[in-house]
């Protein structure tokens, strides 16, 4: 694992062309957050961001971008769509627009109704390589399939498999359900990432041995999921505080012995020379 404490859009340079399995990311958006009162991240901020997002990505890789939009003088920016559609001129593929669905969002006095869910954009390179899908059990287990259905000529026809058993299990929809917040863990980070969210995405979309990047690091969720998943990490987080709560949090997920110095990261980040070392942890620092 890989912790760089730095500006994203400097310090993503490090990382060679097409290394990257997958991005599990969530932006700030529409100038809501500062870090330590020095710096917005603005859309032609993001503009960058996305460009070499698109270089360090594999064929076959994929970004997950989670985003929401903020209301300002009573009406949403668009703020995520901008943000698709560039994505496209990119290169990348719009491969699905899932919904990130809130069991418990924040009531908010305003003339409009509750806002309880992000959009998870699913970018590719190519077609996605790996799609390890959460499979859910069928409401209709064990029945019988059955019914009919007008044809375009009018034709009354029986629906396909009628007769037949309905499957036991069946691919989970796009709209995945989470609650807000850090699950009972005490954070001084102000919008952790629902570590379920997280592992979804990562078995959904990586396998064993992979390398997952997210950009806007935070309190490190993505890092600590993919410790536990056995994948590799590259986090990179400008804030001081929050790095330190993901520097943190990941520790103890690996042992202390297994700890190297800064001195080891004096070279430009390259799959051949980080990746091959298991769970060991490097956390790397400004230049």
């Amino acid at each position: 694992m890989k912790l760089i404490k730095g500006d994203n859009l400097i310090k993503i340079k490090e990382i060679s062309d097409n290394t990257i399995d997958l991005t599990v990311t969530s932006p700030p958006y529409d100038n809501l957050r500062t870090y330590n009162n020095q710096k917005v991240f603005t859309f032609e901020d993001f503009e960058i961001l996305a460009t070499e997002l698109f270089r360090v990505t594999k064929t076959g890789g994929v970004v997950v971008w989670v985003v929401g939009d903020a209301t300002i003088n009573g009406s949403e920016t668009g703020t995520s769509f901008k943000q698709a559609l560039y994505f496209k001129e990119c290169g990348f593929n719009l491969h699905d627009t899932m919904i990130y669905q809130k069991l418990n969002p924040q009531p908010m006095n305003h003339k409009k109704y509750n806002a309880s869910f992000e959009y998870m954009f699913i970018f590719s390179v190519g077609i996605p390589s790996t799609f390890n899908p959460i499979m859910v059990p069928c409401i209709f287990t064990g029945k019988k399939l059955s019914g009919t259905k007008y044809k375009q000529d009018g034709n009354l026809v029986q629906k396909w498999g009628n007769g037949k058993l309905s499957k036991n299990i069946k691919i989970k929809s796009n709209i995945f359900t989470y609650p807000v917040g850090s699950g009972g863990e005490k954070t001084e980070h102000p919008a952790i990432f629902p570590e379920q969210l997280a592992h979804d995405h990562i078995k959904s979309w990586s396998n064993e041995g992979d390398i997952i990047l997210d950009p806007f690091m935070g309190s490190g969720t993505t890092g600590l999921v993919c410790k536990k998943l056995n994948r590799e990490f590259i986090g990179i987080e400008l804030d001081p505080k929050y790095f330190n709560i993901a520097e943190n949090r990941i520790k103890k997920a690996v042992r202390q012995d297994e700890l190297f110095t800064d001195q080891e990261l004096n070279t430009p980040v390259n799959k051949q020379i980080f990746f091959k070392v298991g769970i060991k942890l490097y956390i790397g620092r400004d230049d």
